[in-house]
């Protein structure tokens, strides 16, 4: 399936800021149709709307969890059609899981516009784009974390253990396994940490805790 008119998917779960994305790339080159999906079902409907895209950019993590499974799929269906990783995740271990996933390169949400724009382009004209930047080069990032305690952020014990896991990219499934707790446990504490944090999803509390790390709580 392919579409007449070359377009562009940028699939990201804040839809403020995947529209952003897309209005700026079409400022800077007009004739490149950019369409924006804030999860995969949207992504897929769009495919077969308007045919398979020239370049797929895709957030690292959506409020489903972590999109890199998908994206491997994705790849490995459609290795003709590029795809740039975007993430807030400052772990220096995700550019070299992107580029695992066939990513073409991969870009740091604290990049400028300018630099987005270059590596959409770059993606685009067959390159590939994994400049250094806020995510890479950061070796001793764990060293430079704020240590704080299920307490201080005002979490139970077991919400603080559920917050670690969450931060890892760990599903409810996968955290209820590892605790030896019912998925429906689960959710209750992740609903009550979210509230807590101020955030309305995973990935928000992901972005949230950035610079902090989750220690237990003393007589834990």
């Amino acid at each position: 399936m392919l579409t007449s008119s070359p377009y562009a998917i940028i699939l990201d779960d804040h839809p403020l800021v995947g529209r952003g994305m897309a209005q700026y790339l079409q400022s800077v080159r007009p004739e490149l149709n950019v369409c924006t999906a804030t999860s995969w079902d949207e992504t897929l409907a769009l495919v077969d709307t308007n045919g398979y895209p020239r370049v797929l950019v895709a957030d690292v993590w959506l409020v489903e969890g972590n999109s890199l499974p998908l994206l491997t799929q994705w790849h490995a269906a459609h290795p003709d059609i590029p795809w740039l990783a975007i993430s807030a995740d400052e772990d220096p271990v995700t550019v070299e899981r992107v580029r695992a996933a066939g990513a073409k390169g991969f870009v740091h949400k604290q990049a400028t516009p300018e630099t987005f724009g270059q590596a959409v382009f770059t993606v685009l004209d067959g390159g590939q784009w994994f400049e250094a930047g806020p995510a890479m080069g950061i070796k001793d990032s764990a060293k430079r974390e704020w240590k704080v305690t299920a307490a201080e952020l005002g979490l139970t014990s077991r919400q603080g253990d559920i917050l670690i896991l969450l931060l890892k990219g760990l599903s409810n499934k996968r955290i209820a396994l590892t605790l030896d707790i019912t998925e429906s446990t689960v959710k209750e504490h992740v609903t009550a940490i979210l509230e807590r944090l101020n955030v309305r999803t995973r990935v928000e509390a992901i972005m949230a805790m950035q610079g902090r790390q989750v220690v237990p709580s003393e007589g834990t």
